[in-house]
């Protein structure tokens, strides 16, 4: 498996410190011959920060952006795995001690959603472990 994934992609903004760089996110049948044919053949345009300093770059230049393999899977068990775990502890839980099914549903709802305020407060320390670099640009 790579280490690495990279995406072409257009700066669209350049700041002290902060990079904006315009992806477009392609589906795997994007390369096809009949993706023009195909409904299933689906492209996205992404912005990706970059918190990183690149005096050089300009607006409009073609970059590589590079994230590692295990900030992806890391942040998929922060979004996904861990607040399902969260909920499914917190219903089972509050079942056994209340034995309501409304009220046990509320308060792993209200687990999950303190989970994902959590988060939210936590986004400068989080950008900075899954942060994303430029290579091959041309000065």
């Amino acid at each position: 498996m790579k280490e690495v994934i990279q995406h072409l992609g257009t700066v669209e903004s350049v700041s002290a410190g902060h990079v904006v760089v315009r992806v477009l996110q392609s589906s795997a049948c994007g390369s096809c011959a009949a993706a023009e044919l195909c409904r299933s053949s689906e492209s996205k345009e992404k912005l990706i920060d970059v918190y990183d300093s690149y005096p050089t770059l300009q607006v409009g230049q073609q970059v590589l952006v590079e994230g590692k393999v295990r900030q992806g899977l890391k942040a998929a068990m922060y979004a996904y795995f861990i607040p399902l775990v969260l909920m499914a502890v917190t219903l089972f839980a509050a079942m056994y001690l209340t034995g309501s099914d409304a009220v046990s549903a509320l308060i792993s709802l209200l687990v999950v959603a303190l989970y994902f305020i959590g988060l939210y407060l936590m986004r400068k320390r989080l950008s900075e472990k899954f942060s994303f670099k430029i290579s091959n640009f041309k000065n």
